[in-house]
């Protein structure tokens, strides 16, 4: 059995962990009920945005569909990989690698595949091994509209300009704070749209090729948006589900080590006992 001196320093050690875990749940739940709300508030818009360009676009011809609409050949294939800055989250990070590494030796095994990285997990693992075009993890330290757009004009100009003929986005997307789904969206080219079109009358100036040609950009934009957005709320949900978890671990280890403690304190208590008792008879005799 350990000494007690041992037993001691684990359980101060175990204390000390667990205030730092707790604390880091708290922060967690702090900065996600921004994120959630600010999330939540965009779907709405984000959805809208979508829906107009689809009613719109639907009635253009092949002719006027916009460069990033029209497919070719695919033999470069660039994966948005949206990770976080920061680790103790859990599985959040992992998923996305183990995702995008999937996709290059699974469905994109014959392509040539590069990653651009947004999130420093990502890079520091994916940059090992595989092609990084860009890393864009400084997003994160202040996550505005602006910023991202400035990501999504990059990837439409890889697009247009024939640099890659196929961009995929790998997140996680926000559902709630314990839950986060593992997506893969086809970011360029912008998927033929299904199904028939809405009975909504527009009115439209100047004409609808215009108004779709300046619409797609800000659809795509905001889709990086959306997607950098839920995998930012998603983090926090991550974090703080995993500080719960192991704040819970260290509070029941605490407890084994505490119950420990008590038994060896114990037994050491009896043994000087007995050998008291020991002497004493031994004086008698």
């Amino acid at each position: 059995m350990p000494n007690l001196k041992e037993i001691r320093n684990r359980i101060s050690s175990v204390k000390s962990t667990m205030q730092i875990t707790s604390a880091m749940k708290m922060v967690s739940a702090s900065k996600l009920k921004k994120a959630q709300d600010a999330i939540t508030a965009m779907r709405p818009y984000s959805d809208k945005l979508t829906e107009l360009l689809q009613n719109l676009s639907a009635s253009l011809d092949a002719d006027s569909a916009s460069v990033y609409a029209k497919e070719r050949p695919v033999n470069k294939v660039l994966i948005v990989s949206i990770t976080s800055n920061k680790g103790l989250c859990g599985a959040f990070n992992s998923n996305i690698i183990k995702q995008s590494v999937s996709l290059l030796h699974g469905e994109y095994g014959e392509k040539e595949v590069s990653f651009l990285c947004v999130g420093k997990k990502g890079n520091d693992i994916l940059g090992k091994r595989h092609t990084i075009v860009e890393n864009c993890s400084d997003v994160f330290d202040d996550l505005t509209f602006n910023k991202v757009a400035d990501i999504a004009e990059q990837l439409m100009s890889y697009y247009s300009e024939g640099t890659f003929d196929k961009i995929i986005l790998v997140y996680n997307k926000f559902k709630n704070a314990a839950t986060q789904t593992l997506m893969t969206e086809q970011y360029l080219p912008i998927i033929p749209i299904e199904g028939k079109r809405s009975q909504t009358d527009y009115i439209l100036e100047p004409n609808e090729a215009q108004i779709v040609s300046h619409l797609i950009p800000k659809s795509l934009k905001t889709q990086l948006f959306k997607a950098i957005r839920d995998s930012f709320a998603s983090e926090h949900g991550a974090r703080m589900t995993a500080m719960h978890k192991a704040t819970d671990n260290a509070s029941e280890l605490r407890d084994q080590l505490t119950l420990t403690y008590n038994k060896a304190r114990q037994a050491a208590i009896t043994n000087e006992i007995l050998e008291i008792v020991g002497g004493a008879e031994a004086l008698k005799g």
